[in-house]
């Protein structure tokens, strides 16, 4: 309580200094050094307010330790417990200034300019955080709402601060100038009214206006509701959510459909006792509606792109059921059929649609299945609310983009970056998508309505980079995100003078979800995402660990890794890519590389077979350059001119033995290659 007392006390003698000054010199007339020794003592009470020691007395027998170090022990704990209060610290440091000078000089003057020095204080540090981020307005605000910190907005508000600290310092220089103005030149009373009075108002003022302008800036903020947290009254009945064609062409889906689908995939799931669900749709929309519905009627969901009929077989266990769009799955694997049970199913009730079931994303279990290097099914088993985590932290960096934009996609949402930004995260955060996935890259062609945002695979945008050739896109400011593979720095390059942006490139797995991210322009190392720690283990692998990682120890990668010292880190290409052929290593990833090098090639995938002997094998695809060149030789020559260019930098034993020339190398949705496909090229006989 007396702490409490005491606070106010110096609160308001903060504030009423002025006042107390006016009283004292002209009603009074108390003589300069008199007050000034007044100021003095008030300087040396806030001096041992602003100090305090927070242990607790010592026992007796303590006390009555009498070695040397032990003293010298006690007293380190004593300083190092003894607790400052900033404020009244540099407050006692004014004080003892002014009441010095005062005292010295025998004038009034230098009372005067408190207000000035506690001005220019504040304008210090104001001013010093707009130069070292974050502004002083942000960590306030963060220090009464730490939620900020993790918000998908934190990026707006730090802006929005920016802003208002910039204000702040504006009225501290005015403030500033009027204070030193009235010190020399005006009377005591004028002194006090602005200082005591219209200097404070004017503070009123600044704080009531920022308010209302604070209180119209989050109304025009975008509201953001993630898959677990939205309700029926979420967003308008006609918010769009996605759009067919391009934007202008006006066909789309709105929030009200949303609602009103998902009840209808409610009633046919609850119709069926199972608990898990295989779910495969091509059709963005129908994905959403029916991911959302299984959630809501608390089922386990199995994501696959990968719906061959042995693949299936793996994977699918008795009593799980399958939901899809796709014909043939529909008619050779006995999926249920999305379309028609939306375009068929009896019109839900008004207080059917109105029924949005709350989500628990902690109890959320969504499977990944993912091929591997084996071909074999991988289940990695994720939850909701790491999905939404992620979401929030690449909306807080990037939202600002998603907003101004339509979200168009080349990748598939059945692995987990399609998933994230092409259905969770223009969800959560209300952009616009295309329900279908751009499969040509001439489609490009068609998206000059309006800005875009576009998800896609390094595969893909090197396609449209060579079918364009000198045609750069029409497009209006796009932005690209790119994962799910090497974008190597010529391509991404490429891709900014035919897109007119160079991609920022995501890196992750279905294991960890997104951890860091570049822009090669400006180098190849990887920026670490706030959320995942990092470090390399004996082998010279990455570690991570995220929100995504149940093992404390961490998740180890294949990935070879240099950390650099500023906590940013280079890939340097796969461990399980390192073959032994003849007991001597390789890197496969090298042999491609230095293929690509050549000049004549715009993809190449080196495999390492085993049959008789080990050996490797290579299946490249030429660019326009290379069509040129070989176009009219035989292939035995063509062998030879890439045997003898890979002779320049490795010993005869480990250049690849087969060769085979295609127009394209088979790759997934995701743009990796298909590796056992490509094996599979080698194994027929020539």
């Amino acid at each position: 309580m007396a702490k409490k007392i005491l606070k106010i006390f110096f609160s308001a003698l903060t504030v009423l200094y002025p006042a107390l000054i006016f009283v004292l010199l002209v009603v009074y007339k108390f003589p300069v050094r008199i007050i000034s020794l007044c100021v003095i003592a008030l300087a040396l009470i806030f001096f041992i307010s602003a100090t305090g020691n927070s242990s607790e007395k010592n026992s007796a027998d303590e006390n009555e330790k009498s070695s040397a170090n032990e003293r010298k022990k006690n007293l380190r704990n004593f300083f190092g417990k003894v607790r400052f209060n900033s404020k009244n610290l540099l407050s006692s440091f004014f004080f003892l200034t002014a009441g010095i000078l005062c005292f010295v000089a025998n004038s009034g003057l230098f009372l005067k300019l408190y207000p000035v020095a506690v001005c220019a204080t504040l304008l210090f540090f104001f001013a010093t955080s707009l130069i070292s981020p974050p502004p002083i307005v942000f960590r306030f605000a963060t220090m009464q709402d730490k939620s900020i910190l993790k918000s998908p907005y934190k990026s707006r508000v730090e802006n929005y601060c920016k802003k208002v600290t910039i204000v702040w310092c504006a009225f501290f220089v005015i403030n500033i100038a009027v204070a030193i103005y009235t010190a020399f030149f005006c009377s005591e009373k004028i002194w006090s009214i602005y200082n005591g009075g219209i200097s404070y108002l004017m503070m009123g003022m600044i704080f009531a206006i920022e308010f209302f302008v604070r209180m119209r800036v989050n109304k025009k903020m975008q509201d953001y509701f993630s898959i677990s947290n939205f309700t029926a009254k979420s967003r308008a009945d006609d918010f769009v959510m996605c759009f067919e064609g391009v934007w202008s062409d006006g066909v789309y889906k709105t929030w009200k459909d949303f609602l009103r689908d998902t009840a209808k995939m409610r009633a046919f799931i609850h119709g069926k006792d199972c608990g898990e669900w295989i779910l495969h749709c091509n059709d963005y929309w129908y994905f959403l509606v029916t991911f959302v519905a299984l959630l809501q009627c608390k089922k386990q969901v199995m994501l696959t792109a990968n719906i061959s009929g042995e693949f299936i077989k793996e994977m699918k266990k008795p009593g799980q059921e399958f939901l899809s769009d796709v014909q043939s799955a529909i008619e050779s694997l006995g999926a249920f059929d999305i379309t028609s049970i939306i375009e068929n199913s009896a019109m839900p009730s008004e207080s059917e649609i109105r029924d949005a079931p709350k989500i628990n994303s902690d109890e959320t279990r969504i499977h990944l299945f993912t091929s591997g290097s084996t071909g074999k099914p991988k289940d990695v088993v994720q939850r909701m609310t790491e999905f939404e985590q992620d979401n929030a932290f690449i909306f807080s960096k990037w939202g600002e983009e998603f907003l101004q934009r339509k979200l168009v996609a080349t990748v598939s949402q059945h692995h987990i970056y399609g998933f994230l930004f092409t259905i969770s995260l223009p969800f959560a955060a209300g952009v616009p998508f295309r329900r279908t996935r751009i499969e040509f890259p001439s489609e490009f062609e068609k998206f000059s309505d309006e800005k875009y945002m576009i998800i896609a695979v390094p595969a893909f945008l090197k396609r449209t980079n060579d079918a364009q050739g000198e045609n750069p896109l029409p497009l209006k400011e796009p932005f690209i995100f790119t994962s799910g593979g090497v974008l190597l720095p010529e391509v991404a390059e490429r891709t900014n003078e035919v897109f007119g942006f160079w991609p920022v490139e995501v890196y992750g797995s279905t294991e960890t979800a997104g951890i860091a991210w570049r822009q090669s322009k400006n180098g190849l190392e990887w920026t670490l995402f706030d959320n995942a720690k990092i470090w390399k283990n004996g082998s010279g692998c990455l570690v991570i660990k995220s929100l995504y990682i149940k093992n404390p120890e961490g998740f180890e990668t294949a990935d070879l890794v240099e950390i650099l010292p500023d906590g940013k880190f280079i890939l340097k290409g796969r461990a399980d890519s390192i073959v032994k052929i003849e007991e001597k290593r390789v890197s496969l990833a090298e042999v491609e590389n230095r293929i690509l090098q050549s000049g004549f090639v715009k993809d190449v995938c080196v495999v390492a077979m085993s049959d008789r002997r080990q050996y490797l094998a290579a299946a490249i695809a030429f660019n326009e350059a290379g069509i040129q060149k070989f176009s009219s030789q035989k292939k035995f020559d063509v062998n030879m001119f890439f045997h003898d260019y890979l002779m320049q930098f490795f010993e005869n034993v480990v250049i690849p033995k087969k060769w085979r020339f295609l127009e394209t190398i088979p790759c997934d949705l995701q743009g990796k290659h298909k590796k056992q496909e490509i094996q599979a090229l080698f194994t027929k006989v020539e």
